[in-house]
């Protein structure tokens, strides 16, 4: 089965308040230092992956360059990336080659530079078409520089773009939300992602709001009840314009579902690099069904050579795995598949589970078919909960 790269680079502009990944403003002079380094990587693959207990093919048809913000890189930078990949793996003709970018970071250098090695999809985190919404999280961008990155992009032939919204910023009400989602279907993007604003320890903005108070605009946020929504009005708005929802987060035209991302929905085999870049392939030891390992998630770890984190997949573990990944997306799981690929004995013990959230309102099942309600959606947190039995054992190796 062909492979995904994804690719990390942890660098940006500024550090927006609700972030809450592995990245964060660096200065230029450790950029090239951690590009050599994640060509290095790339070059140890073969031997890097069988010390993990994993195999691989060498076939790739999915590249995402993710972050942080990847075309705060220099050219040569981005081009010695792309030169490392294709030195390294066989790349699939037609390869989804996806990069993020913060609008404002695309001028016509970077993205003739970009075409040249093979990118065909930009993702724009766009956050919030209204500026006082953007800046009020750290956003540098306005609505006119998104308008006009976008103009651009298709000026030179890329029209398969994300634009990423996100529900709950400060500041936001129901009429602004609704400006955002139309500008997004007015754009003409064939692929949109719509975020919650995550509440957590790992962002200022959620430290703030979990402590109760007013720096990062925090007491602008709208509550849950108002999120939830949002995030409503976006799926009917987007589903009208026909761009369908295929995953919670994900709608598309037909045809422009993210190739990459969908690996990691339905347990294809992806290698990251990079800062806390994650990897899943299969197993090369018996009983083990498939390993998950990840970089370190911080600059001067990985830089140094730090220790990856590995995790065994059970079978066990799989299965539960098949059923809250496969579950985000809008297609469902086909129960027949999974008893063909585990067994009937191996699903029994789910039935409990699915029959109560049918009977809530949770989860439909059509045939052999469960999918996730609209509601379900709304708390697939608390779904997915339930099918998972036992925690992979976590252990460490180089």
């Amino acid at each position: 089965m062909a492979l995904g790269l994804y690719i990390s680079v942890p660098f940006c502009r500024t550090k927006c308040s609700y972030c809450n990944f592995a990245s964060d403003v660096f200065s230029r002079s450790v950029f090239q230092r951690y590009v050599d380094q994640v060509c290095t990587d790339m070059k140890r693959a073969d031997s890097t992956v069988a010390q993990m207990g994993g195999s691989i093919e060498r076939l790739v048809d999915s590249i995402y360059l993710g972050g942080g913000t990847p075309t705060v890189l220099d050219i040569t930078q981005l081009q010695q990336l792309f030169v490392t990949i294709s030195q390294n793996f066989e790349v699939k003709p037609g390869v989804e080659i996806t990069v993020e970018c913060a609008p404002g970071t695309l001028s016509l250098a970077v993205v003739d530079a970009l075409q040249g090695c093979g990118m065909n999809r930009v993702s724009l985190g766009v956050q919030s078409f209204v500026d006082q919404e953007a800046a009020s999280v750290g956003r540098l961008h306005g609505q006119k520089t998104v308008l006009d990155d976008i103009a651009s992009l298709r000026a030179a032939g890329i029209t398969n773009t994300n634009i990423d919204l996100i529900a709950g910023l400060p500041h936001q009400t129901v009429e602004s939300w609704a400006f955002s989602v139309e500008q997004a279907i007015a754009s003409e993007a064939p692929h949109v992602s719509v975020y919650i604003l995550e509440v957590d320890e790992d962002s200022r903005l959620g430290r703030e709001l979990i402590a109760g108070g007013t720096r990062y605009h925090a007491h602008f946020v709208p509550n849950e009840d108002v999120t939830a929504d949002l995030y409503g009005m976006a799926c009917e708005r987007l589903e009208r314009a026909g761009v369908q929802q295929y995953e919670i987060s994900n709608f598309a035209r037909q045809g422009y579902q993210s190739r990459h991302n969908l690996k990691y929905w339905t347990r294809q085999p992806y290698l990251g690099f990079g800062v806390d870049a994650h990897s899943m392939l299969p197993g090369s030891d018996r009983g083990v069904e498939s390993v998950r390992f990840s970089h370190p998630d911080s600059l001067e770890a990985y830089v140094a050579g730090g220790t990856l984190n590995r995790s065994q997949v059970s079978s066990v573990a799989a299965l539960e795995e098949t059923f809250f990944l496969g579950l985000r997306l809008t297609c469902g799981v086909d129960l027949r598949q999974v008893a063909a690929k585990f067994g009937e004995d191996a699903i029994a013990g789910f039935s409990e589970p699915i029959a109560d959230f049918v009977r809530t309102g949770l989860m439909l099942r059509q045939g052999d078919v469960i999918r996730l309600t609209p509601r379900g959606r709304l708390l697939s947190n608390e779904v997915f909960e339930r099918f998972l039995w036992v925690q992979t054992e976590d252990v460490s190796a180089r």
